[in-house]
């Protein structure tokens, strides 16, 4: 058997309307994403492109998303995704771009990437804080997001405590 390779490609939906985070399925983004390859790379695009071209991952709180793709046409994917201005979902047309944040070889990688963005995002949004409430609120979200060594040493006293 031969392996092949993909790529996967993060990207994050960016539009002044909050309804469409909300509003998105993975499917509209898959058929949005291969009708942009089919203006802009023509049907020889396309076919390269829709041989394992999947939508893996979608948070539409956050409005990430995760494709994929082969190794070979990650760059026709990629070079398509500025094209993409409009998501269409329950027979509404929604106005948006997507921007490439990453193209990593496994998912790991692109969660690795995505952890590291978001840290740098709170840390940003803490520098501009207008008041010390805010601020407050901000910090503990990242205290919460990064104190996995901590929980698990206060997990291996419990431990300790059952045991005597």
């Amino acid at each position: 058997m031969v392996r092949f390779k993909n790529r996967y490609v993060l990207c994050e939906v960016v539009s002044e309307d909050p309804r469409c985070r909300h509003c998105i399925e993975d499917r509209a983004v898959g058929l949005a994403v291969r009708d942009a390859i089919g203006r802009v790379h023509g049907d020889y695009g396309l076919a390269c492109c829709s041989i394992s071209f999947t939508v893996k991952y979608l948070n539409a709180y956050t409005g990430t998303v995760l494709l994929r793709c082969r190794k070979d046409s990650y760059r026709l994917l990629c070079s398509a995704l500025p094209f993409v201005r409009q998501l269409e979902s329950r027979n509404q047309r929604y106005p948006c771009l997507l921007n490439t944040l990453h193209v990593g070889g496994t998912i790991r990688t692109c969660q690795k990437f995505l952890i590291q963005y978001n840290r740098r995002q709170l840390l940003l949004l803490l520098q501009t804080c207008p008041n010390e409430e805010e601020r407050r609120c901000i910090q503990k979200s990242l205290l919460s997001c990064s104190l996995t060594e901590e929980q698990s040493q206060s997990g291996d006293e419990e431990d300790d405590d059952g045991t005597e």
